[in-house]
């Protein structure tokens, strides 16, 4: 990978971590309408990612089901009392049957379902996985979680990325333009950043605890955008049609984000 490229995702990176970090903060009672606006712009570029890098059969049976369950998944968030996971849960199981039956319609789509499922799921997941962070501005606690969640998600990529530019070493597979220095030393940083964050929230913040919540996200947020790589090079071993050149870079850091957020859930009921 081009240095110029790594270091531009790195900064796609930062802006939409600092981006979604800084509208929640507008989030509060009667005033979700902003943020839910941000959200569902980040969900519509994610289907569009990845239903272009996946490209399942019935591609636009599948992307109409993601903007939907985005949607619906957006509205849940909003007006679910009280507010749960499992109203979004509900969503996307609906979603997920919906799509593969849409796959089912033409026999020509039909052949092809069970290779695209990866695909599939990952489409209405995500979409249904981002207004998780909508539902933890409405809990208590649930924002400060989601602000060192997602500036250590954020920082974590960043760093990762910017390390590959400069030293791709060692490298994880010779296929793969990445190196572990930047995987580690991303997880590291992302930690380090949540602490001290954690230092300058109240009670009953910790650094140790915003130090855990950062790991976490980090972790899962860097291994997530490692995944993309991966399944990015397989595509194009198995000389399958690659998305466009934006398409392609984007699409990690996007599917980092969105499995960072319902791991921030998890942590504001498992820490806090």
């Amino acid at each position: 990978m081009r240095r110029s490229v790594a270091l531009a995702v790195a900064g796609f990176a930062v802006l939409l971590g600092m981006g979604l970090a800084l509208a929640a903060q507008t989030s509060g009672p009667g005033h979700r309408i902003p943020f839910t606006v941000v959200i569902f712009g980040v969900q519509a570029l994610s289907v569009l990612a990845w239903t272009m890098a996946f490209r399942p059969p019935a591609l636009m049976t599948v992307a109409g089901v993601g903007a939907a369950a985005a949607i619906v998944a957006d509205t849940v968030a909003v007006r679910s009392d009280p507010a749960r996971l499992m109203p979004l849960v509900q969503v996307l199981l609906v979603g997920l049957v919906a799509a593969v039956a849409g796959q089912f319609i033409r026999r020509v789509d039909r052949a092809q379902v069970l290779e695209s499922l990866r695909g599939t799921v990952l489409i209405v997941a995500g979409s249904v996985a981002l207004p998780t962070m909508i539902v933890l501005t409405r809990i208590p606690m649930g924002t400060q979680v989601l602000t060192v969640c997602l500036v250590a998600a954020g920082a974590a990529l960043a760093v990762a990325r910017i390390a590959d530019a400069f030293a791709a070493w060692p490298r994880l597979a010779p296929q793969v333009p990445r190196g572990a220095v930047g995987v580690v030393g991303g997880a590291m940083v992302g930690t380090m950043i949540s602490a001290v964050l954690g230092s300058y929230l109240v009670t009953p913040f910790t650094p140790t605890r915003a130090a855990i919540m950062g790991l976490v996200a980090a972790v899962v947020a860097v291994l997530a955008d490692l995944a993309v790589g991966f399944a990015e090079v397989g595509r194009e071993m198995a000389g399958e049609p690659t998305p466009g050149w934006a398409i392609q870079h984007i699409q990690g850091p996007l599917t980092g984000f969105a499995l960072a957020a319902p791991a921030a859930y998890i942590l504001c009921h498992l820490v806090l």
